[in-house]
């Protein structure tokens, strides 16, 4: 009985339209009240202790370096590299659309992020070139799913706090998983070119290609040189050399995206090789979009910086009340039994680790559908991992299975927050950008069976990584 006030009262402050933080939290103080009739104050503890938790600086220094990158420009130069790279194909800009949230993926870490900054790039240039605006729209916001999935994410830290779940594990279990989404996205590319007839959209030149692939020598080379120097030398000296290297062909070889190129192969090369952890990453990635931002591009400004700084503030603080509503609420889930009692109903329906695996999945789909990313997993992750734990998921393999159901609820109405930043840069209706994105579906479903189905695929990285 005591359980089903606090399930009640969330659910009712929810639908009569309460903020979701608002709402866990009332709910968990009307049962300490009423239930419990314990002191008020153990839910304002709960809830300091929820976000006091180191992994969580990672928040607004992943948001912030998604925006410094947008507001510089950086993300210009990443679109222009995978136009000179893939742009050339048949549905060239659909690929390239592809192609650039992979690499933006690598630095941001978020799907809005993505959406709202190369996303407005990506569907003006398809437009221009005669896309239809669904196809720009529907590819667009598919692409931007990648982002909080190849690492670094946003999302992870979150499950991995809430998880207690090794964060540099999740973050090298998705880089495969992306790059399946990746690839079956531009699988669904090459199906609409052939099918709609789509011409190439540049001709192919040497120059092009090659200087893009100049910038990828240059990259693989850096890579190489780093790689011995950190063998032979101390870090810092050769840290610094490595700069130098870098420097040095970006400026000799006047390389347009090659810095940019950098802060993917920055981050994971720095959590791998142990140089810092993943909450540092959203430091390093934070300083190295203001070194790029006011010193290589000098594209960004100080008022720039400034109002990207306070809205980091504004958007960190949201996700932080979020944080701190869920931890009241999740801990009284847990301590009313609430998760045995789901675990017991599902495992009396079925045992088969199988066919559970394919109701949770059905249930985050449909959770997606309603409910914001942040606070479900915030919330379901108490539920849902003891039942996962008890038919032997690995808990970082169940953190790419609720990431990935989640970021396809960004698609879905009707609170799919991607819908509608898609909507209000592309200028077309909430219910257009909807349907458009409904084919693109497909390759996110099949990746996620494919995520679901084969924990190998998921789990080789990090074993590899952090054995």
């Amino acid at each position: 009985m005591s359980a089903a006030i606090l399930i009640l009262g969330f659910l009712v402050l929810l639908l009569v339209g309460v903020p979701v933080f608002i709402a866990m939290a009332g709910a968990s103080l009307l049962y300490v009240a009423f239930a419990e009739s314990g002191p008020l104050l153990v839910v304002v503890h709960r809830m300091i202790a929820g976000i006091d938790s180191f992994p969580l600086l990672a928040i607004p220094f992943f948001i912030m370096a998604g925006s410094i990158m947008n507001s510089a420009g950086i993300t210009h130069r990443i679109y222009d590299f995978a136009l000179a790279l893939v742009g050339w194909l048949r549905g060239g800009l659909g690929h390239v659309n592809v192609v650039g949230s992979v690499i933006f993926a690598g630095m941001s870490g978020t799907a809005v992020a993505d959406a709202g900054g190369l996303g407005n790039i990506e569907i003006k240039a398809m437009r221009d070139h005669g896309y239809d605006v669904e196809f720009a729209v529907g590819l667009t916001g598919a692409s931007a799913t990648i982002g909080p999935i190849i690492p670094p994410s946003l999302p992870m830290v979150i499950y991995g706090v809430a998880a207690n779940a090794s964060i540099g594990k999740l973050f090298a279990a998705g880089l495969v998983p992306g790059l399946l989404m990746a690839g079956t996205l531009m699988i669904m590319v090459a199906y609409y070119a052939h099918k709609r007839k789509f011409g190439r959209d540049l001709a192919f030149r040497w120059g092009v290609f090659g200087f893009a692939l100049v910038e990828i020598a240059a990259l693989a080379f850096t890579i190489v040189a780093a790689d011995l120097l950190y063998e032979h030398l101390s870090r810092w000296v050769a840290f610094l050399v490595v700069v130098g290297i870098a420097l040095a062909l970006n400026f000799a070889l006047k390389l347009k995206a090659y810095m940019a190129l950098m802060t993917p192969v920055i981050l994971i090369g720095g959590m791998a090789s142990g140089a810092f952890t993943p909450t540092e990453a959203a430091v390093a990635a934070t300083a190295y979009a203001l070194f790029l931002g006011f010193f290589i591009y000098r594209t960004l400004t100080l008022k720039s910086f400034v109002r990207v700084s306070m809205e980091t503030v504004e958007t960190t603080s949201i996700i932080l009340f979020i944080v701190g509503g869920a931890a009241i609420f999740g801990y009284l889930i847990t301590t009313t039994q609430v998760t045995d009692h789901v675990a017991s109903l599902v495992l009396s329906i079925t045992d088969n680790p199988l066919l559970i695996l394919l109701l949770v999945n059905v249930f985050l789909l449909i959770v997606g559908c309603f409910m914001e990313t942040i606070a479900a997993i915030t919330i379901l992750v108490p539920v849902l991992l003891p039942l996962m734990t008890k038919i032997g998921v690995d808990p970082v393999h169940f953190g790419l299975i609720m990431v990935l159901n989640l970021m396809i609820g960004l698609l879905t109405p009707p609170v799919g927050l991607v819908l509608y930043i898609l909507a209000r840069i592309s200028g077309i209706s909430f219910e257009r950008a909807t349907r458009a994105c409904l084919p693109f579906l497909i390759p996110l479903l099949v990746t996620l069976a494919a995520v679901t189905y084969w924990p190998g695929m998921v789990l080789w990285l990090p074993k590899m990584l952090y054995p």
